[in-house]
């Protein structure tokens, strides 16, 4: 583990190899969910670089059950992902994020339910067992990843809302999880038991949703962040930001008790 970061642990690339993730499993049930709305470009890549080598005939046998909750999709994205080895869920109509997790989780049947994003276009095998580990390894609850995320070419500067409304929304309301380094990341993880315990907010404000009621339910000491490398993704275009940062800060606002519940 890394230096503690505020209240939050925090783990560094190297940390919780198969192995060692493998043997503190014990007999717990793990579920890998992928929420997918139009993914068909990039969700077989996910579903194999980051899933498959841990799930099916002769694979490490960390992953018990892969779904994939196809959010409404317009496209080949469910077809794809069948071909690929997942079950498919499908959801209409689709458009929102926290409803599609929610979904997911009905869906699955794992002691423990592992998020992955579905538009990631350098998925790894090391994401499922670095988000599981925090889970089997430590006491962590839930577990964020946190990773570089490059733009245009260059190294860093992705993850526009995260940097410019997630985090200086977290530093002035929530400053337990002002350390937290990608609130927004849709790689999380947590026991069935605690998405169960605190539910899932609508919308894209789902993951801020998340990371603010653990805290408050379970305590900021309770929340693990893992290190993933670099996350390369589709950059949207600001139009299509825009109902993101809306859906955000409404719902930090709405926890905060400065607007309406969301």
């Amino acid at each position: 583990m890394m230096p503690p970061v505020g209240n939050v642990r925090t783990y560094g690339e190297g940390s919780f190899g198969l192995e060692q993730v493998l043997g503190a499993k014990g007999d717990r049930r793990i579920s890998v969910c992928l929420p997918a709305r139009d993914e068909e470009p990039t969700i077989a890549r996910v579903i194999g670089s980051a899933v498959m080598p841990h799930f099916g005939p002769g694979s490490s046998g960390l992953v018990d059950e892969l779904v994939v909750l196809d959010d409404g999709s317009s496209d080949r994205t469910a077809e794809v992902a069948r071909e690929a080895g997942a079950r498919v869920v499908s959801r209409r109509p689709g458009g929102d994020k926290g409803r599609a997790m929610a979904a997911a989780l009905e869906s699955s049947s794992g002691d423990i339910v592992v998020f992955l994003d579905a538009d990631v276009e350098n998925a790894s095998a090391r994401f499922v067992p670095r988000l599981v580990g925090p889970l089997v390894a430590d006491d962590a609850v839930l577990v964020k990843a946190f990773y570089d995320r490059p733009i245009h070419g260059r190294p860093s500067g992705g993850g526009r809302v995260t940097e410019l409304l997630a985090k200086p929304l977290l530093d002035l309301l929530f400053p337990s999880l002002s350390c937290v380094l990608q609130p927004l990341a849709g790689e999380t993880a947590a026991h069935r038991w605690v998405f169960e315990k605190v539910g899932f907010a609508e919308g894209y404000g789902v993951e801020i949703g998340l990371l603010i009621d653990v805290a408050r339910a379970l305590g900021a000491d309770s929340i693990a962040q893992v290190d993933l490398g670099v996350r390369v993704h589709r950059n949207r275009p600001l139009a299509e930001l825009r109902p993101q940062a809306d859906d955000v800060l409404r719902t930090a606002l709405a926890r905060a008790g400065l607007a309406e519940r969301a």
